[in-house]
């Protein structure tokens, strides 16, 4: 189950931050169209709500969740975590960077990786008072 929700959890979070925009189809169509490519903006909705990297998370429970754990399976598992874990820091810096206040307050309200359970979810608003919708 660990396996199959780690997939699940990494397709339904392409989905919610924009599945075409992530992987540049938008950009392609409205190239085709001749428009110009507006960035959607920071919003922070289902899953983001709880950790910051759910496509990260799901990929983590994919690889330590396999039905089978043989050597190289361990030594992919172990090497792919640590990859994540320090693109993680790279990712970040530059989100802090390209979306300034913003994303330190997110950072401040929201786990990176495992979300805090049995505790309340701040909600938190534009301009300063929490997270942007």
């Amino acid at each position: 189950m660990v396996f199959f929700g780690g997939f699940l959890l990494v397709l339904l979070s392409t989905f919610v931050i924009d599945h075409f925009d992530l992987f540049r189809l938008r950009q392609v169509w409205l190239n085709f169209r001749q428009k110009t490519y507006t960035h959607s903006g920071f919003k922070v909705t289902f899953f983001y709500k709880f950790v910051r990297h759910p496509l990260y998370v799901g990929w983590i429970m994919s690889f330590w969740g396999a039905p089978v754990m043989t050597a190289g399976h361990l030594l992919f598992a172990v090497g792919m975590t640590a990859y994540i874990l320090i693109a993680i820091r790279y990712e970040e810096r530059d989100l802090v960077k390209f979306l300034g206040d913003d994303y330190l307050r997110y950072q401040e309200k929201v786990p990176m990786l495992i979300p805090k359970l049995g505790k309340g979810h701040d909600t938190v608003k534009p301009g300063g008072q929490g997270l942007p919708h």
